[in-house]
């Protein structure tokens, strides 16, 4: 077999992405062989389409309720074939992998779509593909159109694998709202030595940017009957932040995990503004608390919390309920006897390892006390550091207090990991935020109302246009404190860029949406139960089928030429 041709184009509007890869494989012999096609895709993905052109005949994927193609699955399976699995493959990517046969002198092209909203952190977007031909191809090329109607305000595109000479290939192109990204290599430039069959295409291509900001309510989009509205202002000043730490240090961390925590800490203090105000708490089957209370980041303070940190050693069991319990309890002594200011954000960040193994143990009973406990006073985030951690309990966990959960990997850069996510909400820069539209003018709107705004993140909400009577859509921003600032856009918004979007994408405003609110419902579906449960999974199964997104709920089903029926192929998606 032989990897005629690759071909990977990407289109980005607003935010929003649409991938579709077409890899043409040939046999090249006379008889049948099995031909593999293979992709990495990105696990906040959703795929849309996969079809299969074998020796002229079309096969396309269809989406189908994971139950109804489960019988599939377990045939598949029984088999001991892999084709049609998608399944995790490191921490941001997942792994798609499909095989046919293929008869003697005869092609087979695959195309996969798939789509994904791009989440802004730390003030930029990043979209980016892996590349693994595992092999020579005559016909490379990637091509990635970005069209942005705010403007872009900077642009950077860099390989992982790069060398210099394969440097040379990658152009860009760009004009104030818009960016060709293309990279073209030559067989001289793939090979790994001028005379090996190797490739040096082995790794990522990561398109970094940002969009142009003012400081406003946002942008608000309108195209084909559905808005999306991006809420990002520039020039806020930061809030001072109360943070608690709350580290398990259990026998399960000992060796490299403590060792790591102590560095990412250490660093994570070194940062902290003056202003904000600390505590830590460490646990094993113990609650240890390095003051009382939470006190400002003077140096002075900072230079003793260090210290604290340095004492900690791997012992005994986990008692997370009573971990949370004692700082849910200090941030409210510190709350009623104001030794907080009074504009700033409250958070716990929760790190540990492993299951409750001390004190109270049911998972359930645990979100409960913590959620009564903590009574909104506070955003809570669960840090899950390594495998044997019970990461849905952490998320049902944050989930319930206004936060979320992220795995820590266990590896060379954990420390690392830790930081960069402290980064992520280190600088809050408003509070309790609502996002209003006019009444009556919409509906089926995502998520509106926020615990936190933090610098370099962004909040996107979507809708449909319940009323397309009236002559604008009105969004307003209401905080906390009495201030809100209004956007107000016409319903006939219809600059040069925004027809071209409606040209190219045509429905891409609608398809947003959907994936947004499928998204958003899947993180509702974690901590809700009975009832609601199987209501929100209802609307999420019926969203994916009718948009035909591969989620958790559905599976794409495809029927190979030599087959029949009884062998049709599954893609799944897999959970965390």
């Amino acid at each position: 077999m032989e990897v005629r041709s690759m071909h990977i184009h990407s289109r980005v509007s607003s935010r929003f992405a649409r991938t579709f890869i077409t890899t043409v494989i040939q046999n090249v012999i006379n008889s049948s062989q099995e031909a593999i096609f293979e992709m990495e895709l990105p696990k906040t993905a959703f795929i849309t389409n996969f079809t299969m052109i074998i020796d002229n005949v079309t096969n396309v994927g269809v989406i189908k309720e994971k139950a109804e193609a489960k019988k599939v699955y377990q045939k598949a399976v029984s088999r001991d074939q892999s084709a049609g699995l998608v399944q995790s493959s490191g921490r941001t990517m997942e792994n798609f992998k499909i095989s046919t046969n293929v008869g003697p002198l005869c092609t087979a092209t695959f195309k996969l779509v798939y789509e994904e909203l791009l989440k802004r952190r730390l003030g930029s977007y990043e979209f980016y593909l892996r590349i693994r031909p595992k092999e020579l191809v005559e016909n490379f090329h990637i091509s990635v159109d970005i069209t942005e109607p705010q403007g872009i305000s900077f642009l950077k595109a860099v390989g992982t694998f790069m060398t210099n000479e394969l440097s040379d290939g990658v152009r860009i192109n760009r004009t104030e709202n818009k960016a060709h990204v293309e990279f073209k290599p030559t067989l001289h430039q793939q090979r790994r030595c001028p005379n090996c069959a190797g490739t040096l295409l082995d790794g990522d291509l990561r398109i970094t940017y940002d969009v142009r900001r003012e400081a406003s309510a946002g942008r608000v989009q309108i195209i084909n009957g559905y808005f999306v509205h991006y809420f990002a202002p520039a020039n806020l000043k930061r809030l001072p932040k109360n943070v608690l730490f709350v580290i398990d240090h259990s026998g399960s961390m000992y060796g490299n995990k403590i060792k790591q925590t102590y560095e990412a800490f250490t660093k994570i203090l070194e940062e902290m503004p003056r202003e904000d105000y600390i505590g830590i708490l460490i646990f094993d089957d113990k609650v240890e608390s390095w003051r009382n209370r939470l006190v400002k980041a003077t140096p002075s303070n900072i230079k003793k919390a260090k210290q604290f940190v340095k004492t900690m050693t791997a012992r005994g069991g986990t008692d997370i309920n009573k971990a949370l319990l004692t700082a849910a309890k200090m941030l409210f002594n510190a709350t009623i006897n104001n030794m907080l200011p009074p504009r700033s954000a409250s958070m716990i960040l929760f790190l540990s390892d492993g299951e409750p193994t001390s004190g109270t143990t049911d998972h359930a009973k645990i979100i409960d006390n913590v959620k009564r406990s903590l009574a909104a006073q506070a955003a809570l985030y669960c840090l899950g550091f390594g495998n044997s951690v019970d990461f849905n309990f952490l998320e049902k966990l944050a989930l319930e207090n206004g936060g979320l959960a992220r795995r820590i990997y266990e590896d060379s850069d954990s420390a690392l990991q830790l930081q960069g996510f402290y980064n992520e909400v280190a600088n809050p820069m408003l509070l309790d935020i609502e996002l209003q539209y006019l009444e009556n003018s919409v509906d089926h709107v995502t998520r509106h109302s926020f615990k936190h705004y933090y610098q370099g993140s962004e909040i996107i909400v979507a809708g449909r246009i319940s009323n397309n009577s009236v002559e604008s859509l009105t969004a307003e921003m209401k905080l906390s404190e009495p201030f809100s600032v209004t956007v107000e856009t016409p319903m006939q918004e219809e600059d040069e860029v925004s027809r071209e979007l409606r040209y190219i994408f045509g429905d891409f405003t609608e398809r947003l949406w959907a994936y947004l609110t499928i998204e958003q419902l899947l993180t509702n579906r974690i901590a809700a139960g009975g009832e609601d449960k199987m209501k929100i999974t209802e609307k999420a199964l019926d969203l994916s089928m009718k948009y035909n997104f591969v989620t958790p709920l559905t599976s794409m089903v495809v029927t190979p030429p030599e087959m029949g029926k009884s062998d049709e192929l599954v893609a799944n998606k897999p959970q965390e």
